[in-house]
């Protein structure tokens, strides 16, 4: 697994995050430098800030570190949270976004970004989110001109490797303390 971008890591170390919580983080980062490679590499004609999305991956729960209970339980609590604390550190709206919008991908202004951040942090634990995955199916076909069902199949194999190494991910992030 590739390490945090320097600027996340550090802000985790300052903000004193849990361990599982920045273990999280890599993983869902990790996933996503897979996702926005295979999209590089596949559909040169989708737009897509590959920058913001691994960003987005790595600091999607940092409202965390607000809200601890909900890195073992469940809240939307830190994800209003998580974007005002990215905001007031200096990162801008562009970026912040994301630790709002992981968990919303539902909405009319879900760019193709926050479906790519809410894509991993699903599928980095073998979730699969038949809508979510319509979506980008979608965005997908848009940027290519192919049937929706040629997209289909490409992206639902290449989310079902990426699935493949769930275990390993989630037993990585559970040797992890989830207390600072």
């Amino acid at each position: 697994m590739a390490p945090l971008p320097p600027p996340v890591a550090d802000l985790l170390h300052t903000l004193g995050a849990p361990p599982r919580l920045a273990a999280h983080l890599r993983a869902v980062h990790d996933v996503a430098r897979q996702l926005v490679a295979w999209a590089r590499d596949g559909y040169p004609g989708l737009a897509l800030d590959h920058e913001a999305v691994l960003f987005g991956a790595a600091t999607h729960d940092i409202g965390k570190t607000v809200h601890p209970a909900e890195l073992s339980g469940p809240g939307s609590s830190h994800e209003e949270a998580g974007k005002r604390l990215l905001l007031a550190r200096g990162f801008g709206p562009r970026l912040a976004r994301f630790a709002g919008t992981h968990a919303t991908w539902t909405g009319p202004a879900a760019t193709v970004e926050d479906l790519f951040v809410s894509t991993a942090d699903k599928i980095w634990k073998n979730k699969r989110v038949p809508d979510l995955e319509d979506l980008v199916v979608s965005r997908l076909a848009e940027a290519t001109g192919r049937p929706r069902w040629e997209e289909f199949l490409a992206f639902d194999e290449f989310l079902t490797r990426l699935g493949d190494g769930a275990d390993e991910r989630l037993a990585h992030q559970a040797s992890f303390s989830a207390v600072p």
